[in-house]
């Protein structure tokens, strides 16, 4: 298979393990990059059913050392949004304009970074008013119609969760299990859709290591990282692939 060279390789390992860097401590802000990074050697929905595999691999290694840590109810309510947004995803993933999508919801992300930073002198939990559930169902049919699409449901499900002001670990651990679901529900419709292939899942297989080494990389950052710093680095993150999805919307 022509995806085995060393090109491949170069783009496809760094992308991996900043993956399962960023849902194993960083609250899978920036994880959707993987796919853009593998998009640059391979077409788009090939780097689609590549990811979503090790994303997947990803959220199972990382759910035992967040288990039970999560907020409950703030993962239940983007997860009861996110299953609808992934089907709304699969009906529309041929017809759907994908680069509005991808500037409404960087726009959002960078516009609530900037709404969270006002009057203050550096990243810190801001003093922005506690969204609503019905805005937490909304942000969830964003994570999951973005999340089927192109992997970028990290952007509004940060939004919902960092105006709630968990702690960080809380915060984490509900990106964990958000996406745990939110992926599993993915996989059935990317079957269906043949995006999946014997050649994608050999390749899973290769770079499955990496993406476990990632995850473990994560785990050991997040805890070594005070809560002050570690949501300065989730707003950043959200910045940038907020910045990220309104460039690729544009270009």
């Amino acid at each position: 298979m022509a995806a085995f060279d060393v090109m491949f390789f170069v783009f496809a390992i760094p992308a991996v393990v900043f993956a399962g860097v960023s849902k194993g401590g960083f609250g899978s802000g920036a994880a959707f990059a993987s796919a853009s990074i593998l998009a640059l050697v391979l077409d788009p929905g090939t780097a689609l059913a590549l990811m979503l595999p090790l994303l997947m691999l990803i959220d199972l290694a990382t759910l035992k050392p967040y288990w039970g840590r999560w907020n409950l109810r703030a993962s239940l309510l983007l997860i009861g949004g996110g299953l609808p947004g992934v089907a709304l995803g699969a009906w529309i993933y041929s017809a759907v304009n994908d680069d509005a999508m991808r500037v409404l919801i960087g726009a959002v992300s960078v516009g609530f970074v900037l709404w969270q930073m006002r009057g203050r002198l550096g990243f810190a939990a801001g003093s922005a008013a506690r969204l609503s559930d019905r805005a937490g169902l909304f942000a969830g049919l964003a994570v999951g119609f973005t999340s089927f699409v192109s992997h970028a449901g990290g952007p509004p499900a940060a939004v919902y969760l960092l105006s709630l002001k968990l702690r960080k670990t809380e915060y984490q651990a509900s990106t964990v299990l958000i996406f745990w679901a939110v992926n599993i529900a993915k996989a059935v419709p990317y079957a269906w859709l043949g995006l999946f292939t014997w050649d994608t899942l050999l390749l899973d297989l290769v770079l499955a290591p990496f993406a476990l080494l990632g995850a473990w990389l994560g785990v050991r950052l997040h805890h070594s990282i005070t809560e002050r710093w570690f949501f300065a680095l989730t707003y950043v993150l959200l910045t940038v692939t907020g910045a990220k999805l309104i460039w690729d919307g544009l270009t």
